[in-house]
């Protein structure tokens, strides 16, 4: 298990920054369940002094009196611990009154569980934080994991805390090169591991308590009582009301409907309906719209952006009887097929910009049915690199196969073609002969060359 802070350096050092500027500073750190909001804080504050509080989802009275003690057990006024406070303004009044004189933190996390109880807390921090800490030598952090609350009672302009915060941090996954410090594997397990999970910490964690991807998904995601077995439940029911409804969405589109009509109508509600729920799950990261890197802006098509709900809507939630009756068995090819998408999810966002930095617009493209799974373009070199992503070893045969018909479908594309300097590549498992291939002036590049790309963010 590993114990040891892994990465963040950089959220670490935006909080030390604010904490190293004069005045009062509201800090907003959000970001979605398990992804360590919490260990980041316990992190940054380890060597400073201040007040730490994990907000429960219990009746505001509860949170005022533990919050009160906590204020009391750091300032050591016996006077605070025996006042009848009742409400927020109360409490925030008291410590507006009696603030240290050098610099502190408040750190809440959970936040969203206060904003939830009693929104009345946010009015009243507005009025204390424009009187008096905003002038103080208080640092606030302000911590929340339901994403729609924070962003609309927190962040948006209709916020009572609108205009004040100094700065806020929305966490997101670890990077490949950290996420494999957790995983005791080899390289292509541990890949496949950080695809079905992204880098999120604590799921991480979790899988690093095996040594092998087949075990580890038989045991948290196949299993009723595993890990990961309801874990998409619990995420959606923080954010929504209508979990039915978004459930039924995210199958939809796990069973192959990408269109706004088709996923309609594979739930059965009106296809004029389904725009506000699926700008909801766009909202919150569940989902993506993408379109064709040269296509109509509004020819979009959807699809599951995050790992942990890809992988199960397309399998556990798939399978469920199955798995609830322990028969469930992975038939040969599911999982290389999730691979091989996800793993051209990956070239496009994690590897392109580090083979080929002065290609800057990176995406997929596709019309009439014609697919080339990653594009980059160099615009003021009026340079085009076009490329294969093979999730499996590729002999020289396959290779000149998948070249030619990557020239063929290259030529469909409309970009500058009579000026146009061409590129095609093929990135795969492992590329027989690619050397030869790099001679005839093509970009290959497997997993030996990912594992010692030094200034890459994947660490083999």
């Amino acid at each position: 298990m590993i114990s040891k802070f892994i990465g963040r350096q950089k959220e670490l050092s935006l909080l030390e920054d604010e904490w190293n500027r004069t005045n009062g500073r509201l800090i907003i750190l959000y970001g979605r369940r398990r992804i360590g909001k919490t260990r980041l804080i316990t992190e940054f504050i380890s060597c400073k002094n201040g007040i730490f509080d994990i907000a429960e989802d219990t009746s505001p009275y509860i949170r005022i009196n533990r919050l009160q003690e906590k204020i009391a057990e750091f300032t050591r006024d016996e006077v605070l611990r025996t006042l009848d406070i009742k409400d927020w303004d109360q409490l925030f009044g008291y410590l507006t009154k009696n603030c240290p004189s050098e610099r502190f933190y408040l750190a809440i996390d959970e936040f969203s569980y206060l904003i939830k109880s009693d929104k009345s807390i946010l009015s009243t921090l507005q009025k204390y934080w424009d009187t008096a800490l905003s002038s103080s030598n208080i640092c606030i952090i302000l911590s929340g994991s339901m994403l729609g609350l924070m962003s609309e009672m927190v962040l948006s302009h209709a916020s009572p805390l609108y205009g004040r915060r100094s700065r806020d941090i929305l966490l997101e996954g670890l990077p490949f090169s950290d996420s494999n410090e957790f995983l005791n594997m080899p390289f292509q397990e541990t890949l496949e591991t950080y695809m079905i999970l992204g880098g999120v910490p604590e799921y991480l964690l979790k899988a690093s308590e095996y040594t092998d991807i087949t075990n580890f998904v038989e045991k948290e995601f196949f299993d009723k009582f595993g890990y990961f077995y309801r874990e998409p439940y619990f995420i959606i029911s923080q954010e929504f009301r209508e979990l039915k409804t978004y459930f039924s969405i995210l199958n939809s589109i796990a069973f192959g409907n990408t269109k706004p009509t088709d996923i309609a109508n594979f739930i059965g509600i009106d296809a004029r309906k389904i725009y506000p729920y699926l700008e909801n799950l766009i909202r919150l990261g569940f989902i993506e719209r993408r379109v064709s890197i040269f296509g109509n802006q509004k020819k979009g098509i959807y699809l599951i952006k995050d790992p942990v709900f890809d992988f199960w809507f397309n399998f556990v939630s798939k399978h469920k009887e199955e798995i609830e009756k322990g028969i469930f068995k992975l038939r040969n090819n599911e999982m290389p097929r999730f691979f091989g998408k996800r793993f051209e999810i990956f070239v496009e966002q994690k590897i392109i910009h580090h083979l080929i930095p002065d290609f800057r617009k990176i995406g997929r493209w596709w019309h009439k049915g014609e697919e080339i799974d990653v594009m980059a373009l160099n615009e003021e070199g009026k340079e085009i690199a076009f490329f294969e992503c093979k999730w499996q070893e590729v002999d020289r045969k396959s290779s000149r196969h998948i070249l030619a018909d990557l020239k063929r479908k290259a030529a469909l594309v409309k970009w500058h073609n009579d000026e146009r300097r061409e590129l095609y590549g093929i990135i795969g498992k492992k590329i027989n002969g690619k050397e030869k291939l790099r001679e005839m002036g093509y970009l290959v590049f497997d997993f030996e060359d990912l594992m010692s790309l030094s200034k890459f963010d994947v660490k083999g």
